[in-house]
């Protein structure tokens, strides 16, 4: 997460790299070499994360009606390996690859999102729920197969989830008159939050990443004003 200039930024058809880190695309694997100093205390961060996808979708999704921020599932069925050497880390399990594109602010288009994807038995599933500042929602229920088909589906009903301890607002969406549980919040922050939640989406009771992103709370000046200590300035 550190801020660099545009100096540090360099890519071609196969490789992106900012400052010591880089990703390069094989056709098959992504590979993502760190090289970074954590903050607010400094220690190295060290190591190598390969994703292998199982497909690669080629769909991108408006997500404000003027076109300027797009969301695309690159890879929302993959495997991936991560191997730190500081701290000395192991890990391999199921994962996920997406990105967002935008030429504008997020605060300036938009006011909260929720997203969530789960695996199913026969591919994944994926909800994408954002509040335009200018007013309207963008909704999305998608059914994603193990080979990289992306059917769209009817959102399933909103779903009201217990804030979190900096009182960010969660919402999802799951099946009618299912409950939902969050399992555990990984990550709170004054203006995001990661969470495993327990649900039922198309038909399967799953367990969820959920993640939740006020930009109003980001751009409150208390909250600016505590960026520097979290995320490093490279310049």
């Amino acid at each position: 997460m550190t801020e660099r200039g545009r100096t540090a930024l360099h890519r071609d058809a196969t490789t992106l790299s900012i400052g010591p880190s880089a990703l390069h695309w094989d056709g098959t694997h992504l590979t993502i070499d760190i090289a970074e100093v954590t903050a607010p205390l400094p220690s190295r961060l060290r190591g190598t994360v390969r994703v292998t996808p199982a497909a690669v979708t080629g769909r991108i999704f408006n997500l404000d009606q003027a076109g300027c921020h797009t969301w695309s599932p690159i890879a929302p069925i993959s495997h991936v390996d991560v191997a730190l050497t500081s701290p000395d880390l192991r890990w391999s399990g199921p994962g996920y690859l997406d990105t967002n594109r935008g030429i504008r602010p997020l605060e300036a288009d938009f006011v909260h999102w929720d997203w969530c994807r789960a695996p199913v038995p026969d591919g994944a599933a994926i909800l994408y729920n954002a509040t335009r500042r200018l007013g309207g929602e963008q909704s999305l229920a998608l059914r994603i197969g193990r080979d990289g088909s992306i059917q769209d589906v009817a959102p399933p009903p909103r779903v009201t989830l217990p804030a979190t301890r900096w009182r960010i607002q969660r919402q999802t969406r799951a099946e009618p008159g299912q409950t939902v549980e969050v399992v555990q919040t990984l990550e709170d922050t004054p203006f995001y939050a990661r969470s495993v939640l327990d649900t039922r989406l198309l038909g399967h009771r799953v367990t969820a990443m959920h993640e939740s992103l006020s930009m109003d709370r980001f751009t409150a000046p208390w909250v600016q004003a505590l960026l520097p200590f979290r995320i490093p300035r490279g310049w």
